[in-house]
């Protein structure tokens, strides 16, 4: 129905299933990933995909819907890839309690202070808390030698505390 060879066809046909099928698509990401715009973001990779693959899919609402979920569920890894980098990198951060709000929450300012980090410092830590990569990996992929990689890891770990204490003294 939608598989058209002419090319001023094929883009009708293709605005025509967008019409049809974006705003279902679109509704059905945003209940599973609770969030607007990466709902649409999803979406609109999804149609992406197809156009790409547009003469050789027989049954384009299939591939969106099986394309959207394999990008929410990559979407759910790096989220809890995230959050757990993050639980990590604040309980290695946080000395003696330093960092936590009234609530017993960790300070949200810990992201906005590992991008205020170096690139040389910040990239391994965001490799090794945030892609959940060993030293030995991040000495690879950096081009750097594990004792180094180690030595970076600690001298941004300071450099957080630091930055945790003084955000810490500003709000008390």
């Amino acid at each position: 129905m939608w598989r058209v060879l002419k090319r001023s066809s094929r883009e009708e046909a293709a605005s025509e299933l967008f019409a049809a099928l974006y705003p279902r698509l679109a509704g059905w990401c945003r209940r599973l990933v609770d969030d607007d715009e990466t709902a649409h973001e999803i979406a609109s990779e999804a149609f992406t995909r197809l156009w790409a693959r547009w003469t050789s899919v027989d049954e384009p609402r299939g591939f969106l819907y099986v394309t959207a979920a394999n990008i929410v569920r990559d979407h759910w890894r790096k989220v809890e890839r995230e959050r757990r980098a993050m639980r990590r990198a604040t309980a290695e951060v946080l000395v003696d309690g330093q960092g936590e709000g009234r609530d017993g929450q960790t300070d949200p300012s810990v992201r906005m202070l590992v991008q205020s980090l170096p690139e040389r410092l910040r990239v391994p830590i965001l490799l090794y808390y945030y892609a959940d990569m060993p030293v030995r990996e991040v000495a690879a992929a950096t081009g750097r030698k594990e004792g180094t990689v180690k030595a970076d890891l600690h001298a941004a770990r300071e450099m957080l505390r630091a930055g945790l204490r003084r955000s810490l003294d500003h709000t008390h």
